[in-house]
């Protein structure tokens, strides 16, 4: 998912939620008790949902980067055949 440049973070636009009653009753008793309207209580969630992703994204372009290029390979500590089927310490 595309970072939400500068200009989008400001500007608004209404979307349109088809919702049964029995949910729309939910989420206007969520909405009263954490003292915001639905809209607020969506775009909170919505923002967070994007911002997870976002941040998601960004680590799996480093991790896939670092992957391509062989770096963090170097100075893993590797154990022995030897050491990890050491029959003596089963004793």
């Amino acid at each position: 998912m595309a970072t939400i440049s500068s200009p989008a973070k400001t500007e608004k636009q209404n979307i349109t939620l088809r919702l049964s009653a029995q949910t729309l009753h939910k989420v206007r008793v969520l909405a009263a008790q954490r003292g915001t309207s639905i809209s607020g209580l969506l775009t909170q969630q919505i923002e967070e949902i994007a911002k997870v992703d976002d941040a998601y994204e960004r680590a799996r372009s480093r991790e896939l980067a670092r992957l391509r290029s062989g770096q963090g390979f170097d100075g893993i500590e590797r154990v022995k055949r030897e050491d990890l089927y050491d029959r003596k310490s089963f004793r």
